[in-house]
């Protein structure tokens, strides 16, 4: 079963991702390269809301101005051909071998600029298109031996590159945010931050931190061993889930790249639950796109790759389907009465109470039965069992 998509789904899919020929470190592509006209055209043709892309996605690293320029001017014909939006775009500063030690973190610092200048001319593309968020992901940005960076120094230049963007974007009133895309290794042996917690503290260091927020990527997080629903919705309770890839994973290898869903399904139906329905007990909600960050297998040929495309979409909105169900069971309901979880919305402490009134209540320490609050059923199995058996469809 297979439900077809609308742009009003808000799917989007990278220029990098349809588009990626098979390649891996052990093997060389399995597919011809496509063209970004003709993957707007297919994936317009799918029901998808938007494209993205990076810098080098569209104009070849060293295109001249007027290879650049009928390059731009082609795409920008499929978008108003197929009525497919750009949200988000991102820049390269991974491919090239310039890069090797990085862009923003090289120990070299005339490539520090040139990686500087390279993002400041791709957030004004990001912007003459339209986009809403600008990615910067650091593949590059990390190291494989220790004693290879001064890593105060490799966070002081992350700090001012991404600080010099942001400036840059408020300076020119460009309507962008910057979106930091987390991962734990690959290509580099540690990236700088690995994961949503260290981006998080990262922003928090900001000088324009108010613009920066975060991507994450379900295969990125479940690398390191971490539950990806956890950490977007820390982002958000943080306000700062600004745009989310999503794609499936299976353990803690290299990134996969899956289609969402091919690897933890019961993962992939609790983001999509708190991506559609929110949290439980009310809070701040994601309505940007649903983006999908994965790699057709490099076994099939371009069918495959529509096929992939086609199913990364209908699989969401299965799970939102289900996600849907599951909230409005009266038995999930009582579930969750059961199980505590408005309780859990409840402030510890009441509206105007101070630590001395919670010291001066005997009821909450010395009257507090310990050992019969101990023998509480929580009963998270049987609320957790009907999660199941909704995915599966079972009810």
């Amino acid at each position: 079963m297979t439900i077809s998509p609308t742009p009003e789904d808000r799917f989007t899919f990278g220029l990098w991702t349809v588009g990626w020929t098979g390649s891996d470190p052990f093997g060389v592509p399995t597919r011809e390269a496509l063209d970004p006209v003709e993957a707007v055209h297919r994936i317009g043709d799918l029901g998808a809301y938007g494209v993205t892309f990076h810098d080098n996605d569209l104009v070849p690293f060293g295109a001249t101005v007027t290879e650049r320029d009928l390059i731009l001017k082609n795409f920008r014909s499929a978008l108003a051909a197929t009525g497919l939006k750009v949200p988000m775009v991102t820049t390269n500063l991974f491919s090239h071998p310039v890069f090797k030690d990085g862009g923003f973190t090289s120990n070299d610092r005339s490539i520090r600029r040139f990686a500087l200048s390279k993002v400041l001319r791709t957030i004004d593309s990001a912007a003459e298109f339209g986009a809403e968020t600008f990615v910067m992901w650091g593949g590059r940005e990390g190291s494989e031996y220790d004693g290879s960076k001064d890593l105060s120094a490799a966070l002081d230049r992350m700090k001012e590159g991404v600080d010099t963007a942001a400036a840059y974007i408020k300076e020119k009133g460009y309507n962008l945010r910057i979106a930091l895309e987390p991962k734990p290794n690959e290509p580099r042996g540690d990236i700088f931050l690995p994961t949503v917690g260290h981006a998080l503290a990262f922003i928090a260091q900001l000088e324009h931190g108010d613009i920066v927020g975060l991507n994450p990527e379900t295969g990125h997080e479940q690398m390191a061993g971490l539950n990806f629903t956890h950490g977007i919705a820390q982002a958000l309770w943080a306000g700062k889930l600004f745009h989310i890839d999503l794609n499936g994973q299976r353990g803690i290898k290299y990134d996969q790249d899956l289609v969402f869903g091919h690897g933890d399904l019961t993962s992939a139906f609790f983001t999509v639950d708190l991506l559609e329905n929110g949290f439980p007990n009310g809070g701040a909600t994601y309505d940007g796109p649903r983006h999908f960050d994965y790699k057709p297998s490099r076994t099939d040929g371009y069918d495959g790759v529509w096929e992939s495309a086609r199913a990364n979409m209908s699989t969401y909105l299965l799970l939102k389907e289900r996600a849907l169900a599951f909230r409005s069971d009266p038995l999930v309901q009582e579930a969750m009465a059961t199980s505590g979880v408005a309780e859990l919305g409840e402030p510890t402490l009441a509206i105007g109470e101070t630590t001395a009134d919670l010291l001066a209540d005997t009821s909450a320490f010395e009257a507090f039965d310990a050992d019969k609050a101990g023998e509480r059923s929580f009963a998270f199995v049987r609320l957790n069992q009907l999660a199941i058996e909704h995915l599966l469809n079972a009810r």
